[in-house]
């Protein structure tokens, strides 16, 4: 078991007790996240591991980050992240770096995408995103159009525009992601496939 997977347990026992410090049905809350019953339980009891876009989906449901879902604390008053003190971690195939300080009104990371890798999940969600191209090319597809995005490129946009992220070269691509963590009650999340149903995460935690 890597450092990264051993987090898992952790994360699902966060995930039982932010449900139910909610006051949340398990069915509520998956209704909540657009996943099944079925699928939220099997996160909640460590059978499966949340992908990074699961896991900012489950932040934004019960109001709290990625960060503080996966227990990582503030780096201190000065708020800088240091490169030695942000290890990496591992989910659904992608790996992430944090990049700013937990418990704030955005969220920034260092992602790596290996070729292949949830290119074929579309997001739906409110707030805004930005990348910005570190190596290797990402193919960027917003609403009917595709970008390719090369190192130095970068994109801002308004997630609620349908979006897909995958890398475009064998080698994977490396980027700064940041998202601002809107609050949006239960009926305005928008979330997974507009086409063909799929949510994120699903067929890839």
């Amino acid at each position: 078991m890597s450092p990264a997977d051993e987090t898992m347990p952790s994360v699902a026992v966060r995930l039982r007790e932010l449900r139910r410090r909610a006051g949340l049905t398990l069915e509520a809350a998956a209704r909540t996240a657009g996943l099944s019953p079925a699928h939220l339980s099997r996160l909640e009891t460590g059978r499966r591991q949340p992908s990074l876009p699961l896991l900012l989906t489950l932040a934004r449901s019960y109001g709290t980050t990625v960060s503080e879902l996966l227990g990582e604390t503030a780096p201190g008053p000065g708020a800088v992240v240091r490169g030695a003190e942000a290890g990496p971690r591992r989910t659904g195939g992608w790996t992430y770096w944090q990049a700013g300080a937990p418990g704030r009104g955005m969220q920034a990371l260092r992602l790596r995408i290996p070729h292949g890798s949830q290119g074929d999940i579309v997001r739906v969600h409110p707030g805004e995103e930005w990348l910005y191209a570190l190596q290797g090319r990402l193919r960027l597809r917003l609403g009917d159009t595709e970008h390719v995005l090369a190192p130095g490129d970068s994109a801002h946009f308004d997630s609620l525009t349908p979006h897909r992220l995958a890398a475009a070269d064998p080698g994977g691509a490396e980027l700064l992601f940041v998202h601002t963590l809107l609050q949006s009650p239960a009926e305005a999340l928008c979330l997974g496939d507009t086409a063909g149903g799929r949510h994120p995460g699903g067929g890839h935690a």
